[in-house]
């Protein structure tokens, strides 16, 4: 592994994270940072990461906003959202050379000098701000009424704080294509495409199948667990098996089929076991990048995944079998999910394991480490 050269290692370094409250995809994006940059000072506007879960930080202490000490905050931190923005305002980062925004939401709202160099880590412009707010109110039950409309003008006034913090950005790092020209529609700036590590060490390879297919997730709308259980009830002869839990668990469970089975939540261990053991991972969320496809792929086992966002990334839909590592389906529909899995069934040749394993090595914690790195060097050198 490379070491930082003594000039970087002598600068002042400030890493600003949205929240911290548990251990998941933008978490690993940080902990390779501050692997990075282990002398950082850590920033973020709350902070209630359970014990178990605060290894990654190795002992880091976390400066907070003052969010972290208002009524209820631990339970109901996102309904600060408001004064986030206020919040990660209020950092005094004048004593640094450089700053490292962590941002899915306020984090790149930081206030910055000219002689400070801000290098934004970009997982997405606020989601439900942006191009899915009538998507986000739909699911969470607040598009109508009184209630609806405060919603509406909190995000209308979110996006106007957001449409400035671009410019006290210097470089946008997008984790995905797809959220590059996400970042490009919302703020009209170039980033560099620098895809988030995967923990590919730890989901071995396993080549023999089981007959079953599998899913996990958090059971939230938008990852449309519901919708893969419906299609399964198409198709009685199949055997499906999710793990995960969330707001739409019990909705699930009313209806599922005898063929479906909820495991419901699960330690690590029982999860890469069924990755392992599956015939392929269903995935029929639009996502940012997807993290669970390519451990999917690391173990072996191919995915039938919708088609668009960062799946269409991290998934070789190739019409060259030794290069296949997946199929996609076209649309959120149970028809183009069985439409799919009868696609999958009738390949010749099947999907090789050893393909899916190859594809998800591309993105390993060496690997994110060693590009981070470098275009921070690379940024900082463009400045002299």
């Amino acid at each position: 592994m490379n070491r930082s050269p003594n000039a970087l290692k002598l600068m002042r370094i400030a890493i600003v994270h949205d929240w911290l409250t548990v251990y998941a995809g933008a978490e690993r994006v940080l902990e390779q940072m501050l692997r990075c940059f282990p002398d950082a000072q850590l920033y973020s506007t709350v902070d209630f990461l359970p014990d178990e879960a605060r290894g990654f930080l190795q002992g880091k202490r976390v400066h907070t906003s003052f969010i972290q000490n208002l009524p209820f905050a631990k339970r109901f931190y996102r309904s600060y959202l408001p004064l986030m923005p206020l919040a990660v305002e209020q950092f005094d980062l004048s004593a640094y050379d450089l700053v490292i925004s962590s941002s899915h939401a306020v984090a790149k709202g930081v206030l910055t000098g000219p002689d400070q160099l801000h290098v934004c880590m970009c997982y997405s412009p606020m989601r439900y701000a942006w191009d899915l707010q009538h998507q986000y109110l739909h699911e969470s039950g607040i598009n109508k009424g009184i209630r609806g409309w405060v919603a509406k003008y909190i995000l209308h006034r979110l996006r106007i704080w957001d449409a400035r913090t671009p410019n006290g950005v210097d470089e946008f790092i997008a984790i995905s294509q797809f959220i590059a020209n996400r970042i490009y529609k919302v703020y009209r700036r170039n980033s560099t495409v620098i895809y988030p590590p995967v923990q590919t060490d730890a989901f071995g390879l396993e080549a023999t199948k089981e007959d079953f297919y599998f899913t996990a997730s958090r059971l939230v709308p938008y990852k449309k667990v519901d919708l893969i259980v419906q299609a399964f009830a198409q198709m009685p002869d199949k055997r499906l098996i999710v793990i995960g839990d969330g707001p739409d668990f019990d909705k699930i469970a009313k209806s599922v089929p005898s063929n479906v089975t909820l495991l419901g939540y699960q330690p690590v261990s029982v999860l890469q076991s069924h990755l392992q053991r599956a015939k392929a991972f269903i995935f029929a969320a639009e996502e940012d990048f997807g993290i669970a496809p390519l451990e999917a792929q690391a173990c072996g086992t191919p995915v039938i995944a919708f088609g668009k966002g960062g799946a269409l990334e991290t998934i070789r839909g190739s019409s060259e079998s030794h290069l296949r590592t997946g199929l996609f389906f076209e649309h959120q529909t149970t028809a183009s999910i069985c439409h799919a899995i009868a696609q999958f069934e009738s390949l010749s040749p099947p999907i090789e394991p050893g393909a899916c394993r190859e594809n998800a090595l591309r993105f390993t914690p060496e690997r994110f480490y060693q590009e981070f790195y470098q275009f921070i060097q690379s940024a900082l050198q463009a400045r002299k």
